[in-house]
């Protein structure tokens, strides 16, 4: 996100704008968000296009269209788009508010990462079927499904800007070069030829997109508009030798020149998540760790933006979208925010029950583990630690003594609040010291976040003096979600005043430390 220019907008209807999310054909899209804290995508066309009442007309009808996708569409499908929640078509300059999706778009995510695994791909692809099949029996045809119109949440991809493109084509049925508008390499050959568009062209440009996901690279390569659409009316797509199997075939046939042998997204939805549809295909885990990290930050960072203080003049709603505005928050702010809420933070002002100033970065660190947690997504590093051990000794201290390296005054259980090398509070930490020889696992520690997350690891002996303890950690047990699994070095220091001084080097944990007292003091 950038920050507003000078030329920005403070407010559009009943949303405050907190920064520009990007810019494309149609006109600017701004973060924004509701005086009851919604945050929304605010899509402001060009001024040129509000001068055309055609154009305002179609920007009207296609809006509310929109908005029956996430209205009356069947629930498999609507849970895959970014529902309409307010629009103006009559302001000076009109413009729509739509939910606020949380990740990456598939470009970003490829250009970050590369190809996409075959669980991701198919994940997204039977999201994105499901999306089309519930859009088509709408009557509404998408025509501009590309990778940028792909965004990637925690719960699955969403499908975004329904009708904005339609709308323009009214208006700007040719461009310069007199091709229709769209997005060349993923347009249909029937809408470059400026054929009847149906709901097969959405269904060649999804296969488009499937194959850049799969493979990370376009399935029609080209230098210019020229080229990329003459090779999708003319050449057959280029897949590469690493898309092989079912998916392949899938997606070939998607790719087909003619409309009538294009399946149709249920057929889609179908082949790809037989079983329990695309939603059983995401709840298993769909985003590989490097876009899960991406993606889980983006999401909480949002809770970070701050809205106190703003109470904006309500603005009329256009007809059909009566109590559209700040429906239920999204899947990852509700898990987020009841999360702090038990924690006795609100999420948008920052304060506790008693008014004061809380710091807003801590309930964003403890919270990144929490909403990759609620969508039950691959693990994501947050705390040091790993496993489902517990902070218990491995023997007795008057076992271990006659043997042990460790000075008595560690032994037994310390706790302590968990704090960032840059001052971030990350959760708590408990570790349980017995006695051991060097090389023995002679601490068990728990890392924890909320009550909620929870991250194990055990200590070996490296060298111990009368006031220190170096040890090498690890994980205990199978890695478990929100957790680094690093090997690290840590220590722990006798500081007087019956305390420990811990230190990690788990870089990937936020190099933690900690001042621990013995449990019950």
């Amino acid at each position: 996100m950038q920050p507003l220019r000078a030329e920005d907008p403070q407010v559009i209807g009943a949303y405050r704008l907190l920064g520009r999310l990007g810019a494309g054909g149609m006109g600017l899209v701004y973060l924004g968000r509701s005086a009851g804290g919604r945050t929304v995508a605010v899509k402001v066309v060009h001024p040129h296009f509000a001068l055309d009442e055609q154009f305002r007309a179609r920007f009207r009808r296609e809006v509310a269209a929109a908005r029956r996708v996430a209205g009356d569409a069947r629930p498999d499908g609507r849970q895959w788009t970014a529902p309409v929640l307010d629009a103006d078509p009559d302001a000076a300059v009109p413009w729509v508010a739509t939910g606020y999706v949380a990740g990456p778009s598939l470009t970003e995510a490829v250009l970050e990462t590369g190809a996409q695994p075959e669980p991701t791909v198919r994940a997204l692809g039977a999201g994105l079927a499901e999306a089309l099949a519930a859009v088509h029996a709408l009557g509404l045809v998408h025509r501009d499904i590309k990778p940028s119109n792909v965004l990637l949440s925690l719960d699955g991809p969403r499908l975004i800007d329904f009708g904005i493109a339609r709308a323009s084509d009214a208006t700007a049925a040719l461009t310069e070069t007199g091709v229709s508008v769209g997005s060349p390499g993923y347009m249909a050959p029937e809408q470059i030829l400026g054929a009847e568009v149906t709901a097969a062209a959405d269904v060649f440009s999804y296969g488009a997109v499937l194959a850049y996901a799969a493979t990370g690279e376009p399935p029609f390569p080209g230098d210019n508009s020229a080229g990329l659409l003459y090779r999708v009316v003319h050449e057959p797509p280029v897949l590469g030798p690493a898309l092989t199997g079912e998916l392949r075939l899938l997606i070939e046939s998607c790719l087909a020149k003619s409309p009538a042998d294009r399946p149709t997204p249920s057929d889609l939805a179908r082949r790809l998540a037989p079983a329990e549809g695309a939603r059983g295909l995401v709840r298993s885990g769909w985003l590989p760790a490097p876009l899960l990290e991406r993606v889980t930050r983006r999401a909480v960072e949002l809770l970070d933006l701050e809205a106190d203080g703003f109470s904006p003049t309500p603005t009329p709603t256009l007809p059909g979208l009566e109590g559209a505005r700040d429906p239920a928050r999204p899947a990852f702010e509700d898990t987020a925010r009841s999360a702090v809420q038990g924690a006795g933070v609100s999420p948008v002002s920052g304060r506790d029950g008693a008014g004061e100033k809380k710091t807003r970065r801590s309930r964003v660190l403890v919270l990144t583990g929490i909403t990759a947690l609620a969508a039950t997504a691959a693990a994501f590093a947050l705390l040091p630690g790993n496993g489902n051990g517990s902070a218990k000794p491995a023997t007795s201290p008057t076992a271990r003594a006659a043997t042990s390296s460790v000075p008595k005054e560690f032994l037994g259980t310390w706790t302590g609040d968990v704090h960032q090398s840059d001052g971030t509070p990350n959760g708590t930490v408990t570790a349980a010291v017995s006695g051991g020889g060097t090389g023995a696992y002679v601490v068990r520690t728990t890392y924890s976040a909320l009550n909620v997350l929870e991250c194990h690891s055990k200590a070996k002996l490296l060298s111990a003096t009368a006031t220190e303890l170096t040890l090498e950690e690890v994980s205990d047990g199978t890695p478990a979600l929100g957790c680094t699994g690093n090997t690290s070095k840590i220590t722990f220091t006798l500081t007087g005043g019956d305390r420990l001084a811990y230190a990690s080097e788990d870089a990937a944990g936020g190099r933690p430390t900690a001042t621990l007292s013995r449990s019950g003091q």
